[in-house]
């Protein structure tokens, strides 16, 4: 038995979880509402405040599908309640951040600025020049438009120049040596 896959998801108080035919899962909260379309195979069921999922056999993609499933249903608990956030710094001499409206402007060493419009259901806050809060309820988008942001300028390994995330380690190299 898939040990992510059998734990109950509790449902935490004002949050409403409905389970449509082919399992779209809808997820409403006080930050707002989540809506997925998870495996069909699965059993998803909600009872006394807690989402249970089930397979149907022990087929290698059934047991997969379990784990995914239940974590999916998880996750859009958190995100409507809680919320994610993933942070990004700026290191670099002349690399800064603005906020305009609902864009995010970069000047990133390039001749021109780099200009992100945030996308609906995430929002991005600056903390100084050079600290970017990618927040949302949506895991995956935040996740991925914090990378979008993050592809924009990696960091590199000599200096460590470029966005990376606030818990990420560069792993530095030693420059060459002249005579």
């Amino acid at each position: 038995m898939s040990r992510i896959g059998k734990l109950p998801v509790e449902i935490p108080a004002g949050v409403e979880v409905n389970v449509a035919e082919n399992n779209v899962v809808t997820v409403k909260g006080p930050k707002g509402t989540l809506s997925q379309s998870l495996p069909t195979e699965m059993d998803i069921e909600v009872k006394d405040n807690q989402v249970i999922v089930t397979r149907p056999n022990d087929l290698k993609k059934m047991k997969s599908y379990h784990g995914l499933t239940r974590t999916l249903i998880a996750n859009m608990v958190t995100g409507v309640t809680k919320g994610y956030e993933k942070v990004l710094e700026i290191n670099g001499v002349g690399y800064r951040a603005q906020k305009q409206g609902k864009t995010l402007v970069l000047s990133l060493g390039y001749s021109h600025p780099v200009e992100m419009v945030d996308p609906e259901g995430i929002e991005t806050v600056l903390d100084g020049q050079n600290k970017i809060t990618v927040k949302g309820i949506d895991k995956q988008k935040v996740g991925q438009f914090a990378a979008e942001i993050r592809d924009k300028r990696r960091p590199e390994p000599y200096k460590g120049k470029g966005i990376k995330y606030a818990d990420e380690v560069i792993r530095r190299k030693v420059g060459k040596t002249g005579k």
